[in-house]
C-alpha cells in the first residue's frame, strides 16, 4: 500500500476494507469521497459497483474518484487502466460488477476533512410529497438521506425523517470533542441468535416505526456526530441479519428519473403499505448526474433511489413482481449489487446495453440473468 500525504492518494490491493483505510487515513486529516452505508465493504467490490453514498446528487460516484487501477484479464495478464490509458476497460470495470477481469490494486483521491465529526441537520416529514420538497429546497447539503416509514397510509404516507450533513471543521467542535480526528470505535453489539421468524411482522416493525419517528420531538434537530454514526449506523450490530430470523432477507434498490419520479415513489410506497409487507429498513436518497467513467452496468442515474430490506416471506417476491411493474413503467432500474432475484426480462430493461458489454468472466448472477 502507498499512502501519499500530500495530495491525498491512495493506492492500496483491492481487498482491504473501507474500514481499514478509515483506520489509515482519518488521523492524516482524510476521508473517503464516497461511501456506501457500510465499512465492511472491500475497495475492489466498491470499484465493481461503482458504489454511491448519500453524495451523489452534489459529488457522484466513486467512478469520480478512481485515478487508476491494474486488473488481471482472463490470459492473467496485468493491464495499467487509467482515464487516459485503456479507457474503454477503465470504464467498463467501474460498475462492470467484476466481469472484466480481477482488479489487483487501486489507486483513489481521496477528500480532505478538519476534523471526523458531521453537522447533522435531521428533519421530520408528515409525509413523501412533503420530504420531496424537503430534498430539494436542501439540495446543497454535501449529504443528504431519509429513513421512510414504509406502512403508513393516507396523508401520512410516506412519512419520513430527512438526515442532512456537512463535515464539521475545528471551530465547530465543543471542548468535549479532544480529539478532532477521532477514529470509529471497534466495539460492537452482537446478535448471538436467529429471531424467531413471527418476531419480525408489520405489527412489529409499525412499533418500531413509531418509536424512531418519535424519538426526534421538535421538528427540526440540529446536532454534532461522528462518522460513524452518521455513516454506518448498522456497523455497530454484529450480526445484525439474524434479526430477520433463519430465513434471512433480500434486499431490494430502485431508481426512477425525476420526471414522474414523485408520482412513482407515491405508487411505490403505496404498494408496500397497501401489502403489509413492511421494510424494516427504506432509505431514499437524490442521484445526479450518470457517472462519466462508469461502465452501462452501473446504477446510478439522475432521480430517486430507494432501498428496501425485506424479511423473507412466501408473500414477499409477489410484492417485489409488483414494484418490478411498476419501476419498469417509469423508466427505471433496479440495483446489480443488491440483486437476487431480478427476472431476466426486468434486467434487459434495465440495461439494454449489457450485449454491447465486452465480458470475459462469468457469474452466478450473470449465469442467472443472462442464461449463459
Amino acid at each position: 500500500m502507498f499512502f501519499d500525504k500530500k495530495n491525498g492518494l491512495l493506492k492500496a490491493e483491492s481487498g482491504i476494507l473501507l474500514a481499514d483505510i478509515l483506520d489509515i487515513i482519518v488521523p492524516h486529516g482524510f476521508f473517503l469521497p464516497v461511501t456506501p452505508g457500510t465499512k465492511w465493504i472491500s475497495l475492489g467490490g466498491a470499484v465493481a459497483s461503482n458504489i454511491h453514498g448519500k453524495n451523489h446528487h452534489k459529488e457522484g460516484g466513486i467512478a469520480n474518484y478512481i485515478v487508476s487501477f491494474e486488473l488481471i484479464n482472463e490470459s492473467g495478464e496485468s493491464i495499467f487502466c487509467s482515464r487516459t490509458e485503456n479507457t474503454a476497460l477503465f470504464s467498463e470495470t467501474i460498475g462492470g460488477m467484476g466481469l472484466t477481469g480481477i482488479i489487483s490494486s487501486i489507486t483513489l483521491q481521496l477528500k480532505t476533512i478538519e476534523t471526523s465529526f458531521i453537522q447533522q441537520k435531521s428533519i421530520k416529514a408528515k409525509n413523501l410529497e412533503e420530504l420531496l420538497d424537503l430534498f430539494e429546497q436542501h439540495h446543497h447539503f454535501t449529504y443528504s438521506v431519509a429513513w421512510i416509514d414504509c406502512l403508513k397510509k393516507g396523508k401520512n404516507l410516506g412519512r419520513s425523517i430527512l438526515m442532512l450533513g456537512e463535515h464539521a471543521t475545528k471551530n465547530e467542535l465543543s471542548s468535549n470533542q479532544k480529539i478532532a480526528l477521532k477514529l470509529h470505535p471497534n466495539k460492537t453489539i452482537n446478535i448471538p441468535f436467529y429471531f424467531p421468524n413471527f418476531s419480525l411482522n408489520r405489527y412489529s416493525i409499525q412499533l418500531f416505526n413509531a418509536l424512531y419517528y418519535n424519538k426526534q420531538w421538535d421538528k427540526e434537530k440540529n446536532s454534532l456526530v461522528h462518522y460513524d454514526s452518521f455513516f454506518y449506523p448498522l456497523d455497530k450490530i454484529n450480526n445484525w441479519n439474524k434479526i430477520y430470523g433463519n430465513n434471512g432477507f433480500t434486499q431490494y434498490q430502485l431508481v426512477i428519473p425525476f420526471e414522474r419520479g414523485r408520482e412513482g415513489l407515491k405508487e411505490i410506497i403505496h404498494t408496500i403499505s397497501q401489502s403489509g409487507i413492511g421494510s424494516f429498513l427504506a432509505v431514499l436518497k437524490t442521484f445526479g448526474k450518470k457517472d462519466e467513467f462508469a461502465s452501462s452496468l452501473s446504477f446510478p442515474m439522475e432521480g430517486y433511489t430507494l432501498a428496501l430490506d425485506f424479511k423473507i416471506s412466501p408473500e414477499v417476491f409477489s410484492l417485489l413482481d409488483q414494484l418490478d411493474k411498476i419501476v419498469s413503467a417509469y423508466n427505471g432500474k433496479l440495483y446489480l449489487t443488491k440483486d437476487a432475484r431480478m427476472p431476466k426480462a426486468m434486467f434487459e430493461k434495465c440495461y439494454p446495453n449489457f450485449k454491447a458489454f465486452t465480458h470475459k468472466f462469468i457469474s452466478l448472477q450473470t449465469e442467472r440473468l443472462c442464461q449463459l
